[in-house]
């Protein structure tokens, strides 16, 4: 559920038309607008993300799938940290409303809840795609009409096991620590990775009231805002206390880094990066992960078939097929992601891996929009102040 959590512009629609009237905006190249491409069903997919993601599905998923339906063409259009995600939104709005092919068919990316409310997804239920009525509602509904859920994930606390023997249990006992600890702690900027956005989340939810964060989940409501003053001061009085004093790594990866090389001892993570990266032997043993009280944010990472692409039928076979348990599993093994379907039908190992994840219960983060004010606020409010 990733950089998701990223900088999407509020008014696309109103952006790409104007770029759309001044010539700015260049429709797909006609010989895609077919489904088929030299006796192939080619598909492509956006994917907005992480690098681990974008392996995800370049090394496992696609492989898998084009083995599985041999007559199907994929490959992936990406966008590390979703740096261009302003114009990818604006991109798809101009498409949608000239009736053009966007050039991708399948949105992997943090701004599919926005697509979703702007009425940019095609429609996605289980008529189109039968494997959804395995997801449960309350996984499914946080991304949006016509959004599916294809992994889920949740961040973490991370530490060096070797320095620390009793992690902070709560965000209180967290902070405390930051202090009491100068520079041995960081987290990324929350435009450019989901942990730092989850923990500057979490501190902001501190004081905000639960009857205004449940509408900040679920709808756009900006004059809430001001209810992140207080966590804005909190986290400007970080600042001197972290890595680099009030410098901050630019993504997931580089925390990682930091925390493997053992030149910060703790960092909010994400739960399939770390993981994986324990795995594969790219994160040191002593390095551990356990979760705080209240616990940081996740929750599922949704995809989007786009309305204005020409190849909506072949995109909902890919879906569907990802819904599959072969498919399900390959995520799990490969990045670690949580199932979104039953566990009963997927092997024994996954099904004790998982057993306490249970992600229908996770904290979910803000809505898109909201999660954008609060990623521009958070660079003019925090960094080096």
């Amino acid at each position: 559920m990733r950089t998701t959590r990223r900088r999407v512009m509020a008014g696309a629609l109103a952006t790409a038309v104007a770029l759309a009237l001044a010539g700015c905006v260049q429709s797909a190249n006609q010989s895609q607008g077919g489904s088929t491409s030299g006796g192939k069903h080619s598909l492509t997919v956006f994917v907005s993300a992480d690098t681990n993601i974008q392996d995800l599905w370049q090394k496992t998923l696609i492989p898998a799938f084009e083995k599985a339906n041999p007559s199907y063409s994929v490959k992936v259009d990406f966008d590390l940290h979703g740096v261009h995600d302003q114009q990818t939104v604006a991109k798809i709005t101009a498409a949608t409303v000239q009736k053009r092919d966007p050039g991708y068919d399948i949105v992997d990316a943090g701004f599919v809840q926005q697509l979703s409310t702007s009425g940019l997804l095609a429609t996605a239920t289980p008529k189109q795609i039968p494997n959804l009525s395995k997801v449960a509602e309350a996984i499914r509904k946080p991304g949006g009409a016509n959004s599916v859920p294809y992994r889920a994930s949740s961040v973490l606390l991370a530490y060096n096991s070797d320095k620390i023997s009793s992690p902070p249990k709560t965000v209180d006992d967290l902070l405390a620590w930051i202090k009491a600890n100068p520079g041995k702690f960081t987290y990324c900027s929350p435009a450019s990775g989901g942990s730092g956005g989850a923990f500057v989340t979490t501190v902001l939810d501190k004081t905000i009231p639960s009857a205004d964060r449940a509408k900040m989940v679920t709808e756009y409501e900006p004059n809430l805002e001001t209810d992140w003053n207080a966590g804005w001061a909190t986290l400007r009085s970080l600042n001197p206390y972290v890595y680099q004093q009030g410098v901050y790594p630019n993504g997931n990866n580089q925390v990682l880094d930091l925390l493997s090389s053992g030149q910060i001892l703790m960092a909010p993570v994400w739960s399939d990066q770390f993981t994986s990266g324990v795995q594969s032997g790219q994160i040191p043993k002593n390095i551990k992960a356990t979760q705080t009280t209240p616990s940081l944010t996740g929750g599922a990472s949704y995809l989007g078939v786009l309305k204005a692409s020409p190849r909506a039928k072949d995109a909902y076979k890919l879906l569907n097929w990802l819904l599959t348990p072969s498919a399900q599993a390959s995520i799990s093994q490969s990045v670690a992601g949580y199932p979104v379907i039953p566990l009963k039908e997927l092997p024994q190992s996954i099904q004790t891996e998982f057993a306490n994840a249970q992600i229908d219960k996770l904290r979910p983060t803000y809505q898109a929009q909201m999660n954008n004010d609060m990623n521009q606020q958070w660079s003019q409010q925090v960094p080096g102040k």
